[in-house]
């Protein structure tokens, strides 16, 4: 008999304690591969697919779509070695001997391949043949009247329901919106986007006469569970400013110099170099010659640690959000890798994608607030690191250039930093060597 192994909801890295489950990939009764993908869950970080190390028949599943699940609760029970199975036969698979040792778990945070389509095993009931016989003719006694009979409403189907992509979930569940009750105007009745807003609006037309108790609830306000990628930014912030006495100066610098250098390098083909890019390598080089501020604070041992390594976060909207993700030794990087990298993280933070170790390990940030239309802001160190360097929007106003007034690209930056790492004077060297940078480019020769 096949051996049933329980599969428990794995540690995803980076002291995550918890995680929601968005959409199973696999239901009771199929076959699965070993590494195979079985259900997607979203963390503090970001979206993963979780893979099974067992290879078999899934006997049992734990846990909803949208309900939150710890590190540890099982996930699901897959009978190694069977090749088919009936739904519900876990227990018999269940109530025989040990084999070997499972396989460990493997390839969390990396990215597999996707099996080929899973294969769904359902029961076979073999039908029976029996002699048909006439019943006997029995006496029947008069009935007294029958009531009519009532249908009974029409069962919700069970199992999860066909939804485009798990933020139209997210989006229903934020809501109280019930998927079951939609018709989804999709491809085979899949629910898309359009469907739940649909729903949403004819929430909001307001209920003519409502009731008393109604008025009193809806005066209550909308109630979002601050959970998921929502409440760990809440929390880092909240701790942000709990541990970090902060500090912040700005300037204002003249960019048209840096544009016309980002004009002249993509004039000459290749891939494109973005503004953020060479914003960054301004950055690397300003780190390299104020180390202060790319480090953290232990303060448990009360030391100031210096890291040898640039990770420079980059701050990026998205649906869900916004994420910070993480680009690794930067300080290594020139411009067109920096780019691509960028891109790259930016793609998979839009699809939901980024792998929890893409989202950590930060030492500094680059914060370009400026692709929101604002000139200036002070942000909020990003816990534990020691600073961040914000960027306004490049636009064209007066300014005095070589002793007349023109109209130049002009760029607001602002250093929020840690003021136990650095005093002011570091800070305001760190942020007047990037203005010099960017207002003449040609500063950065001396460190490349």
């Amino acid at each position: 008999m096949p051996q049933v192994m329980e599969f428990k909801l794995p540690d995803l890295g980076e002291g995550l304690t918890e995680a929601e489950i968005v959409r199973w990939l696999v239901a009771v009764g199929d076959v699965v591969a070993i590494d195979q993908p079985v259900v997607e869950v979203e963390t503090a970080k970001a979206m993963v697919e979780v893979p099974c190390p067992y290879g078999g028949v899934v006997t049992a599943r734990f846990g909803e779509e949208g309900e939150e699940l710890p590190v540890g609760a099982p996930l699901i029970t897959v009978a190694v070695g069977a090749q088919s199975m009936p739904v519900g036969a876990e227990e018999s698979a269940g109530a025989e001997g040990s084999g070997e040792a499972p396989r460990p778990l493997i390839g969390y945070g990396s990215d597999h391949s996707r099996p080929a389509r899973r294969r769904r095993v359902r029961p076979v009931t073999a039908a029976v043949s029996a002699p048909v016989t006439a019943p006997a003719p029995v006496a029947v006694a008069p009935a007294a009247p029958v009531a009519p009979v009532v249908p009974a409403a029409p069962a919700v189907p069970a199992g999860p329901v066909p939804v485009i992509s798990p933020l139209v979930r997210k989006l229903a569940k934020d809501h109280g919106v019930d998927l079951r009750a939609l018709d989804g105007s999709g491809p085979e009745g899949l629910i898309l986007r359009a469907d739940v807003e649909a729903a949403l609006a004819a929430l909001r037309e307001p209920a003519p006469a409502p009731a008393p108790a109604a008025v009193a609830v809806a005066a209550q306000g909308e109630r979002i569970p601050l959970k998921g990628l929502r409440g760990a930014v809440a929390e880092k912030l909240s701790r942000s400013r709990r541990e970090i006495p902060d500090a912040t100066c700005w300037v204002d610098a003249d960019a048209t110099e840096l544009m016309a250098a980002r004009a002249a390098m993509n004039a000459v083909g290749g891939p494109k170099i973005s503004v953020l890019a060479l914003l960054a390598r301004i950055c690397t080089a300003a780190l390299a010659k104020y180390p202060e501020l790319n480090s953290t604070v232990d303060l448990a041992a009360k030391e100031i640690v210096r890291l040898p390594s640039v990770h420079l976060g980059f701050a990026a909207q998205t649906e869900r959000g916004l994420v910070v993700p993480v680009v690794r030794d930067a300080q290594g990087r020139n411009p067109e890798s920096l780019s691509a990298e960028f891109a790259r993280l930016t793609e998979l933070a839009r699809a939901g994608k980024l792998a929890p170790a893409d989202l950590t390990g930060g030492t500094f940030t680059l914060n370009n607030y400026g692709v929101f239309g604002v000139d200036g802001s002070t942000p909020i160190v990003n816990h534990p690191e020691a600073a961040m360097l914000g960027v306004g929007r490049i636009i064209d106003k007066p300014w005095v250039h070589d002793g007349q007034l023109a109209v130049r690209k002009v760029v607001q930056l602002s250093l929020t930093f840690d003021h136990r790492v650095c005093d002011g004077g570091t800070a305001g060297g760190f942020l007047r060597y990037v203005a010099d940078c960017v207002e003449s480019p040609a500063v950065l020769l001396r460190t490349l």
